[in-house]
């Protein structure tokens, strides 16, 4: 006779970062602007953005969350983002000193509730090839999320 296995016990955080905190307002600001989100996904050669979205257009947003000045300025991978995004902003504290960072990019402000875009992006419109192979990589990186998410078992 089948028996339903046992739940494994989840243990969730009972605090976040400022960075986890932010990235999740960011992610809740670009849900309300149609894009669905995933925080640390691959792009290039191993690196991770903190928040990428993804709207029905196949328009992909990059977040870079910078949760302080030196974060910022010790931080010169997000540059290698740009190619992977028609949009690229950075996230900060509403304390952050903004004009450290770069004009050419977007700014959002966050907290762990809720962003708002300060400075829109420019838009550079993704290669069609590579929109094509990252939007496939971001459907299977959302549904092996949500499976293991719903299945934690799988490990």
């Amino acid at each position: 006779m089948w028996r339903r296995p046992a739940r494994p016990k989840l243990d969730l955080p009972l605090e976040l970062s400022p960075a986890e905190a932010m990235s999740r307002g960011v992610c809740r600001a670009l849900r309300e602007l149609g894009y669905g989100t995933l925080t640390e996904f691959r792009v290039g050669k191993g690196r991770r953005v903190d928040v990428i979205g993804l709207n029905r257009d196949s328009d992909f947003v990059i977040v870079e969350v910078k949760s302080s000045e030196s974060d910022f300025r010790t931080d010169r991978k997000w540059q290698e983002y740009r190619p992977y995004c028609d949009r690229f902003f950075f996230a900060v504290g509403e304390d952050f000193p903004r004009q450290v960072l770069p004009t050419d990019c977007g700014i959002i402000v966050a907290d762990a509730f809720s962003a708002a875009i300060l400075r829109p992006a420019p838009e550079t419109p993704l290669h069609p090839a590579r929109r094509r192979q990252q939007v496939l990589r971001f459907a299977l990186a959302a549904s092996t999320r949500l499976h293991a998410a719903s299945d934690p078992g799988l490990g």
